[in-house]
C-alpha cells in the first residue's frame, strides 16, 4: 500500500510535531501551564507575606514577567530559536529568580527550578547539561544568601537537576524524532524511485525487442511494396503478430504490479491504522503451509478484502481498536482459509452494500469465495472473507 507524505507525518509521535491548530496550542499551553501550580509559594508569599504594596506590586509585575518568558521559551522548543537567543533569555530569567529570592524571600528560589526545566527544554543537550548545572550551582549560592534558604535547598536541588536534565533527555528524543521521520522519508522516496526505474527497465525488455522488430519490418514491407506485394503481406502478418504479444505481455506485466499481496497489505493496514490512532492486532503474514497452498487469484482476493475493510475502519468507524485473523479452517464442505476485520466502532463503513463491499464480494466469488459483513453486536462491525483451499476457479 503506497504511503502518502501526510500517511508518513502521522505514523510519528505527537511530540515532534509543532501544534499546527488551535486546539493543538490550546492542549500544549495547558500542559505547559499545570506545572506552574508549583508557584503558589511565591504568589502566596506576595499576599501573606507582609510586604508593603510597593512591593507586591514590583513583586507581583516581576513574577508575571518570569512565568511569560518561561512560557514563551518552554512553548517555542520545536520552532528552533536561535541558540543566542535562548542563552540570553535564561541568563535573564537567571537574573530575575537572583533579584526576586534575595528581595522577597526563600519562597522564591523555587524560581530557579523552572530556569533549569526552561533552558534544558530550549537549549542544545550539549549546552543546557551546563547550564542546568550553572542554575542548580546558583540555586544553592542564592539559597545561602537568603535568611532561612538552606532551609529549603535539600528540597528544590533535585528538582532543578532532575527537571532540567529530563527536558534535556525529551529534547534529544524530539530530535531523534524529527531525524528519524525525515530518513523514513527519504527511505520512501528513493524505494518509490527504485520502483519506477524497475518499471521502467522490465517495460524496456518486454518491449524493446517487439518495437525494434515492428519497425524493422515495416520499413521491410515498405520496400517491397508495389512489387512484392505477397512478401509484403507476409511481413505485416508477422508484425500483428509481434505487436499482439507484446500487448499480451505488457498486460501481464501491469497486472504483477497491480496484484497486491498479504504481507504487503497487513505492513500497509499496521501502517494505516497507527496512523488513525487505532490499536491493531494483526498477524504477520499467512503461516508458511498456508502461504504455499494460496493460488496468487486467492492472495489477490484476500489481500483487496483486507485493504478495503481497513480503509472502512480508518475512514467511517470511529474504532478504538481492530483485529485481524487469518485462519485455515475445516467445515463440513471442505477447506477454506478465512480473513476477519473486526472493530469496535460505530458500525463500520455506512450502507450496507456499498460499491466496496460488491466489489470485494465479485472478486471473491471469481475465485470460489464469499463475503460476510455486518455489525458485531452493540457496537463494532466484522467483515470475513473466506475462499476454499484448493479451489482451481
Amino acid at each position: 500500500m503506497a504511503l502518502t507524505q501526510a500517511d508518513e507525518e502521522r505514523r510519528f509521535p505527537e511530540i515532534a510535531k509543532e501544534p499546527e491548530n488551535r486546539r493543538q496550542k490550546l492542549v500544549k499551553g495547558l500542559w505547559i501551564s499545570i506545572w506552574l501550580f508549583y508557584l503558589s509559594a511565591p504568589v502566596t508569599d506576595l499576599i501573606s507575606g507582609g510586604h508593603s504594596p510597593g512591593v507586591r506590586l514590583l513583586g507581583g509585575l516581576g513574577l508575571a514577567a518570569f512565568v511569560a518568558w518561561y512560557l514563551v521559551l518552554v512553548f517555542r522548543t520545536a520552532r528552533q530559536m536561535a541558540v543566542r537567543k535562548v542563552l540570553v533569555s535564561v541568563a535573564v530569567l537567571s537574573a530575575q529568580a537572583t533579584v526576586l529570592s534575595l528581595t522577597l524571600g526563600r519562597e522564591w528560589l523555587v524560581l530557579f527550578v523552572y530556569v533549569a526545566i526552561s533552558s534544558g527544554a530550549a537549549l542544545p543537550g550539549e549546552i543546557s547539561r551546563w547550564t542546568v548545572l550553572g542554575t542548580t550551582a546558583l540555586l544553592a549560592v542564592t539559597a545561602n544568601a537568603v535568611p532561612g534558604g538552606t532551609a529549603y535547598l535539600a528540597g528544590l536541588l533535585i528538582p532543578a537537576l532532575m527537571g532540567g536534565f529530563a527536558m534535556v533527555g525529551v529534547r534529544a528524543l524530539i530530535r531523534t524524532t524529527i531525524e528519524l521521520r525525515e530518513a523514513r522519508a527519504t527511505v520512501a522516496q528513493l524505494a518509490a524511485n527504485e520502483e519506477r526505474l524497475r518499471m521502467a527497465r522490465d517495460l524496456h525488455d518486454l518491449l524493446g525487442h517487439s518495437l525494434s522488430l515492428i519497425t524493422l519490418k515495416s520499413e521491410l514491407a515498405g520496400r517491397m511494396l508495389p512489387g512484392q506485394p505477397e512478401a509484403a503481406a507476409q511481413q505485416v502478418a508477422d508484425i500483428e503478430r509481434v505487436s499482439r504479444q507484446a500487448l499480451v505481455d505488457v498486460r501481464e506485466a501491469v497486472s504483477g504490479y497491480r496484484r497486491p499481496t498479504l504481507p504487503g497489505e497487513l505492513a500497509g493496514a499496521r501502517t494505516a491504522l497507527a496512523a488513525a490512532g487505532v490499536v491493531a492486532d494483526l498477524p504477520r503474514g499467512p503461516a508458511d503451509g498456508l502461504a504455499e497452498e494460496l493460488s496468487e487469484e486467492a492472495e489477490s482476493a484476500l489481500a483487496w478484502s483486507l485493504r478495503e475493510a481497513v480503509t472502512n475502519v480508518v475512514r467511517h468507524s470511529g474504532a478504538q481498536r481492530c483485529t485481524v485473523t487469518l485462519t485455515d479452517r475445516q467445515t463440513l464442505a471442505g477447506r477454506f482459509v478465512e480473513l476477519t476485520v473486526a472493530d469496535d466502532g460505530s458500525g463500520g463503513p455506512g450502507a450496507p452494500a456499498g460499491n466496496g463491499l460488491t466489489g470485494l464480494t465479485e472478486r471473491l466469488e471469481a475465485v470460489g469465495g464469499s463475503l460476510s459483513a455486518g455489525p458485531a453486536g452493540k457496537t463494532g462491525f466484522r467483515l470475513v472473507a473466506r475462499i476454499p483451499l484448493g479451489s482451481d476457479s
